[in-house]
């Protein structure tokens, strides 16, 4: 059955008033993420800031004309060449973050804070770089990095932007240049092993020579303690032969004092005369001998006056 141009005018309204009640909807609830800020104009003037959360606006007289993320951002500065102050061409890149800290000034503020950021930390990397030596970049990449952060984070304040750190990714010299720091640092090299080879051989003479003077010291200790302890043993050998002789010497004494002592020790010395006379005849020697002791009682009476007088002294 063939509908009527009315029903057909009603389905068109019908579905024009769903169209524009989804694009009212649409225009006028606004969900904002976490992290994030909507900056809204009415009638193209800067109305507020939408923060995260559910917003209502009034349709087709509030727009949204910006969106920012207030996440910190990382942004990749390409890679450019930079003059060093010796004259050498070195390429340069680095990483920028950055972060927005005031959406208004970052939608006002400048048309690209992003790019204008990262042109900025490339002109003062220039500036930079172009005061120092070559072997410096590679050793003040923390001044390198410290100096574009300042300067970009006070450039980058009216634009509502925090810079908080510029990291140097790449200093590539010349190929030229590579090779000739690499034989440099391979010169280095070899310099440093022949002086820790020198310093090794120096300290093993030294370590020798120390243990040959330790040796003779310990040598010369031992000579003089076994020459102490010999004087040391001969000194004991005299003191106990001086006291067995003093000790026997005493026995004598005591011998000789006591009854018929005197004459034990005249039949001794007789004895021991003859025997020393006779061994004397027996190699046919000329020999003078006083006539007092050519008598064997004249030689007993003498020795004899003799003990009785260091008796008499010993008492």
């Amino acid at each position: 059955m063939p509908q009527s141009p009315f029903s057909i005018i009603m389905a068109f309204i019908i579905v024009g008033t769903l169209i524009l009640v989804a694009v009212t909807l649409w225009k006028t609830a606004r969900v904002v993420p976490q992290k994030s800020a909507f900056i809204v104009e009415r009638l193209g003037k800067y109305r507020k800031t939408l923060e995260a959360g559910f917003h209502f606006l009034i349709p087709f007289i509030d727009v949204v004309e910006y969106k920012h993320t207030l996440k910190e951002q990382a942004i990749d500065v390409p890679p450019q060449a930079c003059i060093t102050k010796d004259n050498i061409a070195v390429e340069v890149d680095g990483i920028l973050y950055l972060q927005v800290v005031d959406p208004v000034k970052a939608s006002y503020g400048i048309n690209n804070y992003q790019f204008a950021s990262t042109q900025l930390a490339q002109t003062t990397m220039r500036s930079v770089i172009g005061k120092l030596d070559l072997d410096k970049t590679f050793e003040e990449r923390d001044s390198i990095n410290n100096a574009i952060v300042d300067a970009v984070d006070k450039a980058s304040d009216p634009w509502g932007v925090k810079v908080t750190r510029y990291e140097v990714k790449n200093i590539l010299p010349p190929k030229s240049i590579k090779d000739a720091m690499e034989k440099q640092m391979r010169a280095e090299r070899e310099k440093r092993a022949m002086i820790a080879e020198s310093e090794g051989e120096k300290q093993a003479k030294i370590n020798r020579a120390q243990g040959d003077k330790q040796e003779l010291i310990e040598r010369s200790e031992g000579e003089k303690q076994k020459r102490i302890n010999e004087a040391d043993g001969k000194a004991q050998e005299i003191l106990r032969i001086a006291a067995a002789t003093a000790r026997g010497l005493r026995e004598i004494a005591d011998a000789i004092n006591q009854e018929g002592g005197m004459n034990a020790v005249n039949l001794r010395i007789a004895e021991g005369y003859l025997q020393e006379f006779g061994k004397l005849a027996k190699e046919n020697n000329t020999m003078i001998v006083p006539t007092d002791l050519s008598d064997v009682s004249g030689v007993l009476a003498a020795i004899s006056s003799v003990l009785k007088d260091t008796k008499t002294m010993g008492q």
